[in-house]
């Protein structure tokens, strides 16, 4: 069998939620299978280290212009031209003129809902907005033309069973993302020290990662620390990843907090192989998005063996259990008074942090991998069977 894999943005240096979900598929896939063919279509991009070519795994750049053409023109031409017997696409989107068996991972369709697209379209960039927009158009046509439309939770899948009206279908199904085996508690004193000078981190803070999306609650988040801060008088930080600085400047004003600057640390880019340090050092990791699919980087820090705070709404729930504090996003105070309960209650801290080992250890990408590759002969055969 020949697989195509889309995997437009592998190569590009920064990435993702969908894009390390389409990396680790790749990686557990070239471990589990030696015998089917897989083709894993790339844009052309600078971090050509993120994958390796193995026996029956080869890389094909394509050269598509922008991503609408590279996915509606370019990719389905190459599958066809490199005799694809299913085409995988990760990220949302998929084309629809091919008669290749089309497996999608629809990781959301926060962009089609009206009670959250005021909010993810407020303060959007124009590249998220032209995503959104494209996604609009386009998502409705590949459920209808998928074989197979897979999710990444539970709480996902209802949703898009309800919003198609596909509820019950068996084209539609939702299977976990994971966590990677380098996130675990990092003790080794030396590579504490060197990632903490790295990135100048502080002795106290909490972690956030953040960006400029609506839904990652950025605004809320500063609001809640600045809280925090007055309530308090701790000499916490508040670490967040590779932020804009004009942008936040924008939000503290909003909050009527510019001074909170100076309690806040902006690392730039960090590499992925750095995170666990910097989960293991922290208090707490703030992840009280607005909405979210399933929520990897909570998983990362359970697997560290920190203490969560997450949102009540979407899949976080589902995704956290019992294993992390459960906030109101849209209530700061909610998201204060659980870093106070954190920091002042032992007992309650050890216990979230137990409980967040155990539970991020019900999460593999290898088991990921099995279920796409069982979909894989699936859908092959259910194709040569019809045709």
């Amino acid at each position: 069998m020949k697989i195509g894999i889309e995997g437009q943005r592998l190569f590009r240096k920064k990435k993702h939620g969908m894009d390390m979900v389409a990396l680790e598929l790749i990686k557990n896939l070239q471990d589990l299978d030696h015998e089917n063919e897989y083709f894993i279509f790339v844009k052309p991009d600078i971090d050509r280290t993120a994958l390796t070519e193995t026996s029956n795994f080869k890389i094909i750049e394509l050269n598509g212009g922008p991503y609408p053409t590279w996915e509606q023109i370019a990719l389905p031409k190459a599958a066809k031209a490199y005799g694809c017997d299913v085409l995988h696409c990760t990220s949302n989107t998929a084309p629809f003129f091919t008669s290749i068996p089309l497996i999608t991972i629809l990781h959301d369709i926060i962009y089609m809902e009206s009670s959250y697209y005021k909010i993810l379209t407020s303060s959007a960039s124009w590249y998220q907005k032209f995503g959104n927009i494209y996604r609009k158009l386009v998502v409705p046509r590949v459920v209808k033309r998928s074989k197979k439309v897979i999710t990444v939770s539970h709480f996902e899948k209802n949703r898009i069973g309800e919003f198609f009206g596909i509820k019950g279908d068996k084209k539609l199904d939702a299977i976990y993302n994971g966590v990677s085996e380098h996130f675990k508690p990092i003790t080794n004193k030396e590579e504490l020290h060197r990632v903490k000078e790295k990135y100048n981190l502080p002795d106290k803070y909490f972690f956030f990662l953040g960006n400029t999306d609506p839904k990652k609650n950025t605004k809320g988040t500063l609001k809640a620390f600045s809280d925090f801060l007055k309530q308090t008088g701790t000499n916490h930080k508040l670490v967040m990843l590779d932020y804009d600085k004009t942008e936040l400047n924008i939000l503290l004003n909003e909050i009527d907090d510019i001074n909170l600057i100076n309690h806040i640390i902006l690392t730039g880019y960090v590499i992925n192989t750095d995170l666990p340090a910097i989960y293991s050092q922290c208090d707490v990791f703030l992840y009280p998005s607005l909405r979210e699919s399933f929520g990897i980087p909570m998983l990362e820090a359970m697997s560290c063996n920190v203490p969560v705070i997450t949102s009540n709404t979407s899949s976080m729930p589902e995704i956290a259990e019992d294993a992390a504090h459960i906030i109101n996003p849209f209530n700061p105070e909610e998201i204060t008074q659980g870093l106070i309960k954190i920091l002042n209650n032992d007992a309650y801290r050890k216990s979230l942090c137990e409980k967040g080992l155990e539970r991020s250890k019900q999460f593999s990408w290898r088991n990921m991998a099995k279920e796409y590759l069982k979909l894989y002969e699936l859908i092959h055969l259910e194709h040569l069977k019809n045709n």
